[in-house]
C-alpha cells in the first residue's frame, strides 16, 4: 500500500518560478494559530518586523530585536505547511558587513526553521545579498519604501516619484543581479511598479504598489481590522476584528458586572449524571 507524501513548504525557488504566472498571495503572521488561518490561502507567510508595532506597541520597527525575530519566526513556521516562512532581518543586524548579516541571517533560519530572510535596501545591500545567497540563504529584497530607514527618508511618504523613480529601478535590478529570489515595491507609484515588474526577472511583490506586480502583501492585522493605531492609505480593511472584539468585550464585562454571566449549569449537571 502505497504512502502519501508529506506536503513540503513552497521553497524560495518555487516562489521565484513563480514570475508572470498566477500572482504570489502573501500575509504576514506572528503567532501559530494566524499562520495557520493564512496557510491554505498564502504562497508565502512573512514573519515581519511589523509585529514590533502591532504586537508589541513599539513606535516603529526600529526597536525589533533578533529574540523577537526568532519567538515569532518559531510560532510562525509551527503554523504553516504549505507556504514559504520568510523572517525579516531586523534593524542593525545585517547593515554594518556581510559577514554581520551571514551570523545573524544563519541564525534566523537555523533557530526558527524557515526558508528564506528579507532585508530591506537596493544598491548599497547588493553585495551582502550576495554574500548570503552564495553561501546557501535565500534572499527576499526590500526597496522603495524602507521602514528601516524612516528616519533618513523623512518620513513614510511614497518613494520613486518623478526623477526618483530611476533610483527604485536601478535598485531593482541591483537586488536581481545579487541573486535575490523576489523583491518587495513598498508604496511606489503604480506605473513605476509596473515598469520594474517588466524589468525584472525575479517576482515583484507589491504593498502601496500595483496591482500589476506579482504579487500581494499586507500586514495581516491591517486587512482585518485588528491594528487600528492608524490605516496607511493602501490598505485595503477586508473585516474590522477590532471594531467585533471591543463589542464583545464589552458585552462580557456588562454581564459580568450585572451578574448575568451565564453559569456553565450543563457542566454540574453532566457531573450529576456520571455519579
Amino acid at each position: 500500500m502505497s504512502q502519501q507524501a508529506p506536503q513540503k513548504n513552497l521553497s524560495a525557488a518555487d516562489i521565484r518560478a513563480r514570475k508572470g504566472t498566477a500572482p504570489l498571495v502573501c500575509l504576514t503572521a506572528y503567532t501559530t494559530p494566524v499562520a495557520q488561518l493564512a496557510d491554505p490561502h498564502c504562497d508565502l507567510v512573512l514573519v515581519g518586523d511589523s509585529v514590533g508595532m502591532v504586537l508589541h506597541g513599539l513606535p516603529s520597527t526600529l526597536d525589533v530585536t533578533m529574540e523577537m525575530m526568532i519567538l515569532h519566526g518559531r510560532a510562525a513556521t509551527r503554523g504553516a505547511s504549505r507556504a514559504l516562512v520568510v523572517v525579516d532581518m531586523p534593524f542593525a543586524s545585517y547593515e554594518e558587513s556581510p559577514a554581520q548579516a551571514f551570523r545573524n541571517a544563519a541564525r534566523l533560519m537555523a533557530e526558527t526553521g524557515a526558508g528564506a530572510v528579507k532585508l530591506e535596501g537596493g544598491r548599497h545591500m547588493a553585495e551582502t545579498i550576495r554574500f548570503l545567497t552564495d553561501r546557501g540563504i535565500p534572499v527576499m529584497a526590500h526597496i522603495g519604501l524602507t521602514p528601516q530607514a524612516v528616519n533618513a527618508i523623512g518620513g513614510y511618504k511614497v518613494q520613486g516619484r518623478g526623477a526618483d523613480a530611476d533610483r527604485i529601478r536601478a535598485d531593482a535590478r541591483a537586488v536581481e543581479e545579487a541573486g535575490a529570489f523576489a523583491v518587495v515595491l513598498e508604496k511606489v507609484p503604480a506605473a513605476l511598479a509596473d515598469t520594474i515588474t517588466a524589468e525584472v526577472d525575479i517576482p515583484t511583490v507589491g504593498i502601496g504598489a500595483s496591482a500589476g506586480c506579482d504579487g500581494q502583501i499586507l500586514v495581516i492585522d491591517d486587512m482585518l481590522g485588528l491594528f487600528d493605531a492608524f490605516k496607511p492609505k493602501f490598505v485595503k480593511r477586508y473585516a474590522h476584528l477590532a471594531t467585533d472584539a471591543d463589542r464583545a468585550i464589552a458585552t462580557y464585562a456588562k454581564e459580568v458586572r450585572a451578574r448575568t454571566f451565564p453559569a456553565p449549569e450543563h457542566i454540574f449537571a453532566d457531573e450529576g449524571a456520571a455519579k
